[in-house]
């Protein structure tokens, strides 16, 4: 493959059956997991069309059938997966192309019903994406040319996406409705897809040289200029995608690695300055790497360690492993027991060494002698980095213990990429880096408690047992678990979006609740105050009335008017209690014949039936009749708050204070005030464990921010001079990273600049 970066003409075009195995991974990763994106659409619209049903439509049948499919989902992907794979074999012409004389055979209904949906699908597709569709099947029959194979079927055109999707659900039993909300709703995400796609496919072909025209070759950039960004003797990048790694050899035409790594050598084109900027990123993070190695005092002064200086390694005459050394020796390791990884990962500092003496132990056992052989500066910074990013993945994020076992698993696959792609670090769309961020998204904060909960947790076990069996410098292995795992997480994320909006109404719902408390506690207290009353009438005013005056302002907030009838009720019933006191029996019994019905109304509202709140009538009315009866000053009793409301989970989640008097950092307090819904902090609780929190909602009633965490259940529910005072603290940080990756390696950069003391 010839050294311009991405996005420069080429004069040459690369090797055909590479831009095409590049033209399948990406179409894979772009569509592969479309079939299981659609039973939570259907099932929405199901549920609709249920609510706003006539009774002709028998939509529950449809809801059954709909339920056995989500059953079958990771099936379902799999086999549509196949099936576009085949399309591209099928291209390749590694499959004979029917010729011939074609036999006839029988149509089953069920097939031909599918068909038909499947013409008037691919005839909506072809008329919407006729231009790219052209100008792609001119660069295929380019492509087809070069390998000397007729011209096939496009493999990610219309036709062949929407066959696939048919046979993926052949076997099924779909009813005609259903099938056609399936065919709809694929549809939408195919239109969604597509534009995208076919733009992404049309460039690679083009700067692969399989376009119209060959743009004449550009000058190299000057290789010194991009070395620099990468420190002394590291190889000049292919691309960014392209980067060898930590020391690894150039991939040349016999390199091993060859098809395997195509996936990072012809990616998706990027700028001169997207390249240039990484390489810098890259080159700063080894430059503190480099900084912080000195301050740390090594106990593995074995021989192989390199930890020593240079000037050691001379005098001992040892040599460096080479790359391809430690990848064997790793690839040796790979499926062994993780038990010492996952002791690491509980002590914070020890997984690098930890790795070096696993790597060292391996080296042994091929007969490479320690005494004779060091890790060079690069396998230095790839086993540090590594080390580093899992140890701040478990520092900075709320991994149970049954994570540890599984992310310890991951570490000796994760040390071949960075020693073979270094670009793992600083790139964001590197499938290893994003499989990593789905993992640890199923993984945080899961506690396996409830089935959606364990299934996540077998799925991630399971992808993490497939990398350790099949990766062997393939990133593909990568991409296909981060598609699989990423299409379960699709449906769990709704389900964690409908968590956030249930905590957001809970918590609305206890603050409104607490609001109306407070206010008929205040009403009382006006009432009750220095009146001296008859005891029947205290608490009545303290009981169900205290409880009407509440349930009128929750049930009837937005009608002033009753909110009013219940306060005067009070008031009329303290004019009562006067007019007994005063012996006025005339202007009494008219005074509670005319309150009868509200003191009815309000006796029911605290659940009394018609019979019971007779009684209660009929007892107040006996205590006002005798004006004898003894009054005097009655205090406020305290509101009886039921368990659920005041238990101790919930008093966690709320700080002591919640009002401006609490002590905290006014510019703190403005700095939180700017937090909108969606935005990412760090949490660390009393118990030191830190966990990632988003805004979910802000309380339109006291300002109030409601934290959750990333499966949508409530952390914290706290004023911005509560969260102001928690920074102060440093038990809580602003500007976290979205993606678990991104904010690990944002704190590895942290922890190296203050062991440093470059901050």
């Amino acid at each position: 493959m010839s050294g311009y970066p991405h996005g420069v003409a080429q004069a040459t075009r690369t090797d055909p059956l590479r831009v095409l195995e590049e033209i399948k991974r990406q179409s894979l990763e772009a569509l592969g997991g479309l079939p299981g994106t659609l039973y939570g659409p259907v099932e929405d619209a199901l549920k609709l069309a249920v609510l706003k049903g006539d009774g002709k439509t028998n939509h529950y049948e449809e809801q059954a059938a709909l339920w056995v499919l989500r059953q079958h989902q990771a099936a379902h992907v799999m086999r549509f997966r196949q099936q576009v794979a085949q399309a591209f074999d099928d291209f390749r012409a590694l499959r004979i192309r029917s010729g011939g004389e074609v036999t006839l055979r029988l149509v089953d209904e069920q097939q031909l019903e599918y068909e038909l949906a499947s013409g008037r699908l691919n005839e909506s597709l072809v008329a919407r994406f006729a231009r790219p569709l052209d100008t792609l099947q001119g660069r295929l029959q380019n492509l087809c040319e070069a390998m000397r194979v007729p011209m096939g079927a496009n493999p990610i055109g219309p036709e062949r996406l929407v066959a696939a999707f048919a046979q993926t659900l052949l076997d099924a039993q779909v009813s005609d409705s259903l099938r056609g909300r399936l065919f709809r709703h694929y549809e939408t995400e195919l239109i969604r897809v597509l534009g995208e796609l076919y733009a992404r496919i049309n460039t690679l072909l083009a700067t692969s040289g399989y376009g119209g025209a060959v743009a004449p070759p550009q000058p190299r950039p000057p290789q010194e200029d991009i070395r620099r960004g990468f420190g002394d003797g590291m190889p000049s990048p292919q691309g960014f995608g392209g980067f060898e790694g930590f020391g690894a050899p150039s991939p040349g035409p016999a390199s091993a690695a060859g098809a395997g790594n195509f996936g990072r050598t012809l990616s998706t084109p990027m700028s001169q300055q997207e390249i240039a900027a990484m390489a810098s990123e890259l080159a700063q993070l080894r430059t503190q790497l480099h900084a912080w190695r000195e301050t740390v005092p090594r106990s593995d002064a074995s021989p192989a360690s390199g930890g020593m200086s240079g000037a050691d390694r001379a005098v001992m005459q040892r040599r460096e492993l080479r790359v391809d050394e430690i990848l064997s020796v790793a690839s040796l390791l790979q499926a062994e027991p993780p038990d010492a990884f996952a002791r690491a990962l509980a002590v914070s500092g020890r997984l690098g060494e930890t790795i070096r003496d696993h790597l060292q132990d391996g080296a042994r056992r091929l007969g490479l002698n320690p005494d004779q052989a060091c890790f060079s500066p690069e396998e230095e910074d790839a086993i540090d980095l590594v080390a580093l990013l899992f140890d701040s993945l478990f520092r900075h994020n709320a991994l149970q213990d049954r994570a540890r076992r599984l992310y310890a698993r991951l570490v000796l696959p994760y040390v071949k990429v960075a020693l073979t792609d270094n670009a793992v670090f600083v790139k964001r769309e590197h499938p290893a880096r994003r499989l990593l961020d789905a993992i640890t998204e199923a993984c945080e904060g899961n506690d396996g408690e409830t089935p959606q909960d364990r299934e996540l947790l077998d799925r991630a076990t399971e992808i993490s047992q497939r990398i350790v069996a099949d990766y062997n410098e393939d990133l593909a292995v990568f991409e296909l678990a981060h598609a699989e795992l990423d299409a379960l997480l699709a449906q769990q994320r709704r389900r964690f979006e409908l968590q956030e909006q249930r905590a957001a109404k809970a918590t609305y719902g206890r603050e409104r609740l607490g609001a109306a408390r407070s206010q008929a506690e205040t009403a009382l207290h006006e009432r009750l105050g220095d009146s001296s009353l008859t005891q029947a009438v205290a608490e009545f005013l303290a009981m169900p009335w205290r409880h009407h005056v509440v349930q009128t302002l929750l049930r009837d907030n937005a009608d002033p008017r009753r909110h009013a009838e219940a306060i005067a009720l009070g008031d009329a019933l303290l004019m009562a209690d006067r007019l007994a006191q005063q012996n006025r029996g005339r202007e009494l019994a008219d005074q509670l014949l005319a309150l009868q019905p509200a003191i009815i109304e309000c006796l029911a509202s605290s659940g009394l039936d018609d019979s019971a709140a007779q009684h209660g009538m009929a007892g107040l009315v006996r205590a006002l009749i005798d004006p004898d009866t003894s009054r005097r000053v009655r205090p406020v009793p305290p509101i009886a708050v039921p368990e659920d409301d005041a238990g101790e989970g919930e008093r966690r989640l709320w700080l002591a204070g919640g009002t401006d008097t609490i002590r905290h950092d006014a510019l703190l307090a403005e700095r939180m005030r700017e937090l909108d819904v969606g935005d990412w902090v760090r949490l660390t609780n009393a118990e030191g464990e830190t966990t990632a929190a988003k805004v979910a909602w802000v309380s339109p009633l006291t300002s109030r921010y409601l934290l959750v965490n990333r499966r949508g259940l409530r952390v914290l529910v706290a004023s911005v001079e509560e969260l102001a005072a928690l920074a102060g603290s440093n038990r809580l940080s602003i500007g976290a990273e979205r993606t678990a990756f991104d904010e690990a390696m944002r704190q590895v950069r942290r922890h190296l600049d203050r062991a440093t003391g470059t901050r």
